[in-house]
């Protein structure tokens, strides 16, 4: 062997042993999370998958699951499936589905971007689709508003595939440092003449929404297609790495900074015994003493097992119940949510 063969092989064996620490900036990308489990019927929110919502407009409707269908040796034991119940296959022109993910824009300013250095980013994942052909992935800069599209294609359909993208840094403007959206992922699904009446231009940072997802066909177009995701790695450079595979723990702590389930009923359920005075509970101390720290204040929902209650106060991200009395209410599926 070459000295260079083993230098290279050396530089192979430390990527795959992660030795040069944390390269993946994405949360959840295995899919192994999701406090939410399956949800139907979904038009815009979570399900399935942590920190991977579907958006769309327009008569589309979709069940989102945490899948066991992954591609073969990879390492992977889940996917966030996107299995279309409610066809759309005449877009209006402002019709659009996809699935995204945000990134928080105080964790990106190592990008550099607004200035001359901006970095290049990669960004890889498998992909399964039930229609060949174009498919669109889109970064946007939440801060600047501006997006860059490229295309890649599904080539068998229902055939697991990787895809490598590289995204060139933005030297425009900047990240803020805050909790808002640094960077969004946004893998297209379907889209209207709003979106796709222009012309692609690929990676290149544009402000025009009609080239935003130019080509890209309908998975929505029937009640039989499927999207799935899994393996999505995001790193700076223009060399994809081999995934950055976390934890089970590391992965769920990530997850709830986004969004905390704080109890299902028969397996950890709260029971609202704490009192402030002779008639309340708030809801929210559980959620300061017990849950590490969310994004920002989180909207808190929760459900009612046993007990009756006679007022709800809700502001501010802060619940209050007023039990008349009756300090043996049991609530169930309390659920805090601060997502981007």
């Amino acid at each position: 062997m070459t000295k260079a063969a083993e230098l290279a092989k050396m530089g192979e064996v430390l990527t795959n042993g992660q030795i040069g620490g944390r390269r993946n900036m994405i949360i959840n990308g295995a899919m192994q999370v999701a406090q939410r489990g399956n949800q139907t019927s979904v038009q815009v929110g979570y399900g399935g998958c942590d920190r991977f919502q579907f958006a769309s407009s327009g008569a589309t409707r979709v069940t989102l699951k945490q899948s066991t269908d992954v591609p073969s040796n990879q390492g992977f034991i889940n996917s966030q499936q996107v299995d279309v119940t409610t066809a759309d296959s005449s877009l209006a022109a402002g019709d659009y589905a996809m699935i995204r993910t945000k990134i928080e824009a105080q964790d990106l300013q190592h990008l550099k971007y607004g200035t001359s250095e901006a970095e290049k980013i990669t960004l890889q994942f498998f992909v399964k689709s039930s229609k060949t052909g174009t498919h669109i992935i889109e970064a946007y800069h939440g801060d600047a508003a501006y997006h860059n599209s490229q295309s890649y294609t599904i080539s068998s359909a229902d055939t697991w595939q990787k895809v490598t993208v590289i995204f060139d840094g933005y030297q425009t403007t900047n990240f803020n440092n805050d909790t808002g959206i640094g960077l969004q992922f946004a893998w297209w699904l379907a889209a209207g003449s709003t979106y796709a009446g222009g012309s692609l231009q690929s990676n290149t940072w544009t402000n025009t929404a009609a080239n935003r997802a130019v080509g890209q066909v309908n998975v929505m177009d029937s009640d039989s297609n499927n999207f799935y995701l899994t393996g999505v790695q995001l790193e700076v450079g223009e060399q994809a790495t081999p995934f950055e595979h976390k934890s089970f723990g590391e992965e769920i702590a990530l997850c709830q900074r986004y969004f905390q389930a704080l109890g299902n009923y028969g397996d950890g359920d709260v029971t609202a015994n704490r009192f402030y005075n002779a008639d309340y509970v708030n809801i929210h101390s559980f959620v300061r003493a017990f849950y590490p720290k969310m994004r920002d204040q989180p909207n808190i929902d929760y459900s009612i097992a046993s007990g009756s209650l006679n007022t709800d106060y809700s502001t501010n991200g802060m619940i209050q119940l007023y039990v008349d009395n009756d300090i043996n209410v049991r609530i169930y599926d309390v659920t805090c949510e601060k997502e981007l």
